[in-house]
């Protein structure tokens, strides 16, 4: 619960934020792997229709180099420096206006469909797999993508966040990769359907569960 917490921090973090994150004895527990060595590669993949500037608002390493993908530190801090790595799918047009800079980033247009969105998104992870090799995910499933929301800007059908969200998922499964998923946005004034599109994330975990048969890797 303790992990899920910070998991939720973070992905709720906003640019200026003073606060919270900078306890550095938490994030010391929160990186460290099962068998007590740290988790040395960390990807968050921010599927909120905005950007994620506060994470994306850790400092870029500035002796990072141009070739690969860009690292970063809490505040000009050493503690994340080279932990942790940010990809980021959002609306072009939609808030925050100023962007933040995140290791991937990939504005959309507006009314983006589902087949773009999931070609951008499969194009991003392949190419994070394989720069970071991450050995813990964090995934924000923002549900603000739909096509009804009031604030999203995008097209994205109930159907194409399920696919976004196996995707994610599946894509860390087979790898072997840990995932923690957490919820994000969402803004329709009929709140059944909002949380329909929430529970969407949590579906699509349970089906990977019952396709791969996990409950055999004994964790």
């Amino acid at each position: 619960l303790n992990d899920l917490a910070v998991v939720a921090r973070l992905m709720t973090w906003r640019a200026g934020d003073d606060a919270g994150l900078e306890e550095d004895s938490v994030l010391r527990e929160f990186y460290r792997g099962e068998d007590g060595r740290p988790v040395e590669r960390v990807l968050v993949v921010d599927c909120d229709v905005h950007q994620g500037d506060g994470t994306a608002s850790f400092h870029v390493d500035p002796n990072s180099s141009s070739d690969g993908p860009a690292t970063s530190s809490f505040h000009g801090k050493n503690h994340l420096h080279g932990k942790l790595f940010t990809l980021d799918l959002h609306a072009a047009s939609n808030y925050p206006f100023a962007k933040a800079k995140c290791t991937y980033d990939y504005p959309l247009p507006d009314h983006c469909p589902d087949d773009l969105y999931l070609s951008t998104l499969e194009m991003a992870l392949d190419l994070a797999w394989n720069e970071v090799r991450p050995q813990l995910v964090l995934y924000n499933a923002g549900v603000d993508v739909h096509r009804s929301d009031r604030l999203g800007r995008l097209a994205i059908s109930r159907e194409g966040m399920k696919r976004r969200d196996y995707c994610v998922i599946s894509k860390c499964v087979e790898r072997g990769i840990p995932v923690a998923a957490v919820v994000g946005g969402g803004y329709d004034e009929d709140v059944r359907a909002l949380g329909r599109r929430h529970a969407l994330v949590h579906r699509v975990c349970a089906q990977i569960w019952r396709e791969k048969e996990m409950w055999k890797r004994g964790r």
